[in-house]
């Protein structure tokens, strides 16, 4: 036990003297999370509104009220034919102009929207916004949003930097470092120890595993201080579900290391297979169900899909480990698959 000891107090020395590293470790987290909660948004704020109308009766101006005084719309200019609106729009100058019609006061009803549809997901959504400012006094119909009532994309982003981050840290740096010792020619000194060639490799993975978690509470730490994002569910579920994740994602690092010989390699390797397909695939930024089918079907197989999903319902909706079970499943069983396929690989180069 205390050859294993040494090897993981080696492995941390390690890490803590390169200083690149250690501002990869917990500068990336940090950066992430005030990018995507602040900067990186698609939350509807101040959208540039043109109000067109024949005249102004005091239902047109108190529509028009409405949208003034909302956090939502920006009234930017008035117009007194839809053909001004659209020329105002070509020009950049608005993104969405609101018709009235000459009776809307007496039929109360009768609006038109122009919207740049240059984004369609914006456009839908400032329609939606306007309608309801608009048609909230006099509509019967009441919505009720759970969970985000506020609508903030933080509460969507978080649990994705979660699953982005910690398999990015765990599987890459896991494969950088192992790679690395392969590189410059200490590997082979490390397995002629009398520790057996698997506590080396643990050892050297157990520093990762520790950062992985510390990172995990830095997260959720910012999300509830900084972010304002509240954490609905259990925190030992949470926790529970992430240590099972970043193991899956030790087991990937071991299996890259296998593959590449040197770290330019295994960096390549895991831009390539965790990188893109994280953020492209897994539900990070776009719904899995939107997909065509043949990515739908390429998505079941990243494991950030399960777990983003799995924080999402548990740290956003707060369900309880039942609801969230087939996720949990999912990872088990890619973890110890990934596991048996690296050290299997390990000792198969062990051996030749």
């Amino acid at each position: 036990m205390k050859p294993f000891i040494s090897f993981v107090i080696k492995e941390t020395k390690h890490i803590l003297r390169d200083k690149r590293t250690m501002l990869i470790l917990f500068g990336m987290p940090i950066v992430l999370m005030l990018l995507f909660g602040f900067a990186i948004t698609n939350d509807v704020r101040n959208v540039r509104t043109v109000v067109v109308t024949s005249q102004m009766d005091h239902l047109t101006q108190a529509a028009i009220d409405r949208l003034a005084v909302s956090e939502y719309f920006t009234i930017t200019a008035t117009a007194s034919t839809p053909a001004e609106a659209e020329r105002l729009i070509r020009n950049q100058k608005a993104d969405l102009a609101i018709i009235f019609a000459q009776d809307f006061a007496s039929k109360r009803s009768g609006i038109q929207f122009l919207v740049d549809g240059s984004d369609p997901n914006m456009a839908q959504q400032w329609t939606a916004y306007a309608q309801q400012t608009l048609l909230s006094p006099r509509s019967t119909l009441h919505s009720k949003l759970l969970y985000n009532p506020r609508m903030k994309s933080a509460y969507n982003f978080v649990p994705a930097i979660m699953g982005m981050l910690l398999l990015l840290i765990c599987a890459m740096m896991t494969s950088v470092s192992i790679v690395r010792e392969k590189e410059q020619g200490t590997m082979e000194v490390l397995l002629v120890s009398p520790v057996q060639p698997l506590m080396i490799i643990v050892a050297k993975a157990v520093p990762y595993l520790v950062q992985a978690l510390i990172i995990l509470f830095v997260i959720l730490s910012m999300s509830a201080t900084v972010l304002d994002v509240p954490l609905q569910g259990s925190l030992g579920w949470i926790l529970c579900v992430s240590f099972i994740y970043i193991l899956l994602a030790l087991s990937l690092g071991l299996l890259i290391s296998n593959i590449a010989q040197t770290q330019f390699v295994a960096l390549l390797v895991s831009a390539m297979v965790l990188l893109l397909p994280t953020v492209m695939l897994s539900g990070m930024l776009f719904p899995v169900e939107s997909m065509p089918t043949i990515l739908q079907w390429i998505s079941a197989v990243i494991p950030p899909r399960y777990y983003i999903s799995a924080m999402r319902k548990l740290m956003i909706m707060g369900v309880g480990i039942e609801e969230v079970w087939q996720e949990v499943v999912v990872l088990i069983g890619m973890t110890a698959l990934l596991l048996i396929v690296s050290l299997k690989k390990f000792n198969k180069r062990l051996a030749v």
